[in-house]
């Protein structure tokens, strides 16, 4: 099978998924795809470009919603898809939050677009639209992060910080604390995020 620029990203994406951005580099995702580095100069400008290609895949992986539905219901279909697209490749939430990529593609701008018409669909202004937007980006890599934190070594590893609540609070010092501490032991970052949004879209529906 011939080398394409699809074939590169998607060996790139994997590859990251596995050793994350550190292990990323041209000779590592060369090795991969079974080519000499040189060959994916052809496909590839440098690591910058790798990084938004990539970036960009994760985006595409998201379906687009049907046209005809109401904003409300575009909104957290593309929510829902991003947010498990981001979950399979955690990675890439870093990068975009470092800002060391951007998804660059067609495909992955109108996963964008769609998300901007929704919000504008709602009744928002331009500059409402991009708080909102930025906004649901902020809670995405937010229950992403949370949710897929690297564990670390057992030498390293620092202690939970629910752990440290549950030594710390008692219900004399810190009643609410450790009247909620139950609660927060037994979140669900997946079931926060759908929370997060159902507080995000009520409020942009007009009252």
């Amino acid at each position: 099978m011939s080398l394409t620029r699809e074939k590169v990203l998607d060996t790139a994406l994997r590859l990251a998924d596995e050793q994350g951005l550190a292990g990323l580099s041209m000779r590592k995702v060369a090795a991969a795809a079974g080519v000499e580095a040189m060959s994916l100069y052809n496909h590839v400008e440098n690591k910058g470009d790798l990084l938004d290609g990539l970036t960009a895949r994760v985006f595409e992986e998201v379906p687009l919603p049907d046209p005809a539905l109401p904003w409300d219901g575009r909104l957290r279909q593309l929510a829902e898809g991003l947010h498990a697209s981001f979950t399979r490749h955690p990675v890439v939430v870093r990068a975009l939050a470092a800002q060391d990529a951007n998804p660059r593609s067609a495909r992955a701008l109108r996963v964008i677009d769609a998300l901007l018409g929704a919000l504008l669909d709602a009744g928002l202004d331009e500059q409402a639209a991009a708080r909102a937007y930025r906004s649901l980006l902020g809670m995405l890599f937010g229950s992403v992060l949370t949710g897929t934190a690297a564990t670390g070594t057992p030498a390293v590893r620092a202690e939970p910080v629910v752990a440290y609540f549950r030594r710390m609070a008692t219900a004399e010092e810190l009643p609410s604390l450790y009247r909620v501490l139950p609660a927060l032991e037994t979140g669900d970052c997946v079931q926060d995020f759908e929370y997060q949004l159902d507080l995000l879209i009520g409020g942009l529906r007009p009252v």
